[in-house]
């Protein structure tokens, strides 16, 4: 009995250490907030999305995709989902549902794969995701990042829906940088292709000779967030700098965002980049940038009711950081910035406003969906 009685003792102490990690309050400029982990025990999670019912969609890196309800509770891995090149910083990445979900059923993935020679690129494809929610059906590769040069880092990648209907696909430089100024390829920039990897016509390269028509903007290193401007329906990117000069810009159609030409940051041994510029005239500055670096991942304006302070505000992920960085802006400028979760201090991967109105982040650390609200 007495060792029952410690063993129930020792059960109530995890409980009660667990509850107490799982449910938080944070102060802020604006109040305090909750912060709960709504799930664990996610492997590298990588993006998120939701459902029409507020359940999650989630990217595992290693090549999963998941749904999970509002008590945690995760499905299987849903079949039909794409053989990943899972190699470095790359897996399966982004997720997101057609805005009209609802009626089509259509899913959108990123995800890194491999060539016959073991090279590594981004691909992009759509799917249809059954009504029991087991697999994807009417897979189509819609796109795949040329050339194919890739060893393992700088994938990008998310994929968005223009209030147009076409979809923009942000990416990296695979590690080849100067790649990014040739328009021959599609590595470092942004495409833009239709719902069924179509090219648009008015992208701004078609009939250009020696570009990709599906470009529409370039001179990017490595682009892991991005949203569109909930008022101006504008795109806005964010893009991981090299030792210094992470970077925020809104990318215009055909325009040049200078890397590696131009760079607010240098060289991981601490050299100048190129010629050391930071401006160039043709390049287009950018909004703000950040030394040291916010390492970011994903992005998201605020526009939900819970908060209504945020309302208007960009939600970044922070992984360098430890934080989600919240930018106040006054159209297209930068006023203020306050980091949330840096009690916490893990790697913020993605971070998105559920249906609810509250925040969700996915915590790379320590494989797990945190939920951010209000304390009333």
């Amino acid at each position: 009995m007495k060792i029952t009685a410690v063993l129930a003792l020792i059960t109530v102490i995890v409980i009660a250490g667990y509850t107490a990690k799982a449910a938080d309050t944070h102060t802020t400029k604006h109040g305090e907030i909750r912060v709960e982990t709504v799930a664990g025990g996610l492997r590298s999670p990588w993006g998120i999305d939701f459902l029409p019912d507020g359940r999650m969609i989630v990217t595992e890196r290693v090549g999963n995709l998941l749904i999970v309800d509002k008590d945690g509770n995760k499905s299987k891995p849903i079949l039909g989902t794409p053989l990943v090149g899972y190699i470095g910083q790359g897996g399966l990445l982004d997720v997101m549902l057609h805005p009209d979900f609802n009626t089509n059923r259509l899913v959108f993935l990123t995800y890194s794969e491999f060539s016959p020679d073991r090279s590594v690129y981004t691909a992009m494809l759509r799917g249809k995701l059954r009504a029991d929610e087991r697999r994807l059906d009417e897979v189509k590769v819609l796109f795949r990042q040329s050339p194919k040069v890739g060893s393992g880092q700088h994938f990008g990648s998310r994929v968005l829906a223009a209030p147009d209907g076409n979809l923009f696909i942000t990416l990296g430089d695979l590690g080849n940088r100067d790649l990014s100024q040739d328009l021959n390829g599609h590595v470092g920039k942004v495409v833009r292709v239709t719902i069924d990897g179509g090219i648009p016509q008015d992208n701004p390269l078609i009939g250009k000779t020696n570009a990709r028509p599906e470009i529409w903007s370039y001179g990017h290193r490595n682009i892991q967030g991005a949203d569109i401007h909930p008022v101006t329906g504008k795109l806005w990117t964010i893009e991981h700098g090299p030792r210094g000069g992470d970077e925020i810009n809104i990318p215009a159609a055909g325009a040049n965002y200078g890397w590696p030409l131009v760079s607010h940051g240098v060289e991981y041994s601490g050299g100048q980049i190129g010629d050391g510029l930071k401006f160039m005239d043709g390049v287009v500055p950018p909004v703000t940038t950040w030394t040291p670096v916010i390492a970011p991942g994903g992005m998201t304006f605020y526009t939900a009711n819970l908060f209504p302070a945020w309302k208007g505000n960009l939600l970044i992920g922070g992984l360098r950081a430890g934080a989600i960085v919240r930018l106040e802006l006054n159209d297209e400028k930068v006023v203020s910035e306050e980091r949330l979760l840096r009690q916490i201090g893990n790697r913020i991967r993605d971070v998105a406003v559920g249906p609810d109105g509250a925040v969700y982040a996915l915590d790379e650390s320590e494989g797990r969906i945190l939920r951010i609200t209000p304390v009333k």
